[in-house]
């Protein structure tokens, strides 16, 4: 792996144009239009493209689709995970997600940062390329968590176990396990307890 390539997983500043991240961006890029071509019942073809997709992934991983995923090499899912339409994970930095998630539509997960100096983050020519420089931060979200539609999280945040985040929310700092989390930008209104169990449940 380019030192390049590895300072964009260490959170560095780099530019993704270089001929190593065009290749596994574009490779992302095919798989991910190659699965958004398939129905919901080619199962067998679809978990095939999955496994090509991603770094690391569980048993019963569920994509209802239409996905994106800037690399997918660099994100990892456990078991059971499900994610409604929409999906978009820009994987810059690692995305790692625990087990028993589940996503609803219009997800975003985005690892990329840019400079907020003008003179640092535009394009510019070097040796006959056009090219900018940015950064990035992982995203984690641990077991059990359950992040509601059109919600986005920004690099550098953890989700802990067990929290649920509301629609529409935009997470941009980290949350301690079993949290609800609401708003714009996202707050912990407060901790999920047993006080939180739904009477007459099968289980």
């Amino acid at each position: 792996m380019e030192e390049n390539t590895q300072n964009m997983l260490a959170g560095k500043p780099y530019t993704p144009a270089t001929d190593e991240i065009h290749a596994i961006s574009r490779r992302s890029h095919r798989l991910c239009h190659d699965f958004n071509q398939l129905y919901d019942t080619d199962r067998e073809q679809r978990n095939a493209i999955v496994d090509q997709l991603l770094g690391k992934h569980g048993q019963n991983v569920y994509f209802q689709g239409p996905i994106y995923f800037d690399y997918g090499q660099f994100t990892t899912i456990g078991d059971y995970f499900y994610a409604n339409t929409n999906l978009t994970v820009l994987d810059t930095c690692p995305v790692t997600i625990g087990n028993n998630v589940m996503l609803g539509p219009n997800v975003s997960l985005l690892t990329p940062q840019h400079p907020l100096l003008p003179e640092q983050r535009n394009v510019r020519e070097w040796q006959g390329k056009m090219l900018d420089y940015e950064y990035g931060a992982p995203i984690t979200i641990e077991d059990n968590c359950w992040l509601g539609g059109n919600v986005t999280v920004l690099g550098g945040v953890t989700i802990g176990a067990g929290s649920v985040v509301g629609a529409g929310a935009v997470v941009t700092k980290s949350v301690p396990p079993n949290s609800l989390v609401l708003g714009v930008p996202a707050r912990v209104v407060r901790t999920i307890t047993e006080a939180d169990r739904l009477a007459d449940w099968p289980y």
